[in-house]
């Protein structure tokens, strides 16, 4: 079993902005592998379960999830689906979140590492007591002169989607591909190819 949750916050006034850019991730995975299945409530979360190809053997297993504890609160539904399914969090969990420090359209992979003043993050952290969980990173730009929470928290621009629009589905093939094969093989992928596209 594999857990895979995206960051975000609950609610339509927050649909489609940046700092739900994990929550948008998670809903191309669902839309892939399983689609039509009915969202439940569990762990403070939305949740889907999904099973990624993982060849040559058998499909894993996956939870798909949406924390609605709100994004600062993350860690408390994190920790729950981890000691209900006793997963291991360096090898058995993937978070997808928002990055400020990263160009908008672009991902950056890691195994492990601080919370960069995330708040998600953060909470995580000290529900799991650990920073050793794999996370994706996707690029929001910096805010610049506006107000860091006012920016994470407003929608992207027209310019930003384009770039963000396939970033997000790029973000989806390397949580499949985690899942399948681990996150050093996601790692060598989706990091080259993001380096490469950048120069």
């Amino acid at each position: 079993m594999k857990l895979i949750v995206g960051l975000g916050n609950p609610g339509p006034q927050y649909e489609k902005t940046r700092h739900n850019a994990g929550f948008l991730v998670i809903d191309r995975l669902a839309d892939r592998r399983a689609r039509g299945a009915i969202a439940r409530s569990r762990f403070q979360s939305l949740t889907v379960d999904a099973a990624i190809p993982a060849p040559p053997a058998e499909d894993e297993k996956c939870l798909l999830m949406k924390p609605l504890t709100y994004m600062n609160l993350s860690g408390q539904a994190v920790a729950e689906a981890v000691r209900f399914y006793k997963l291991m969090p360096e090898r058995d969990v993937l978070i997808l979140v928002d990055d400020i420090y990263l160009p908008c359209g672009s991902l950056r992979l890691r195994p492990d590492g601080g919370a960069g003043g995330h708040n998600g993050l953060a909470s995580i952290e000290r529900s799991l007591g650990s920073d050793r969980y794999s996370r994706v990173r996707i690029g929001v730009d910096p805010p610049g002169i506006v107000n860091q929470a006012d920016y994470v928290l407003g929608r992207f621009t027209p310019e930003q989607w384009a770039l963000a629009e396939p970033a997000l589905a790029r973000a989806a093939d390397a949580a499949e591909l985690w899942a399948a094969r681990g996150i050093d093989a996601a790692m060598n992928r989706f990091n080259a190819k993001d380096a490469a596209a950048r120069s």
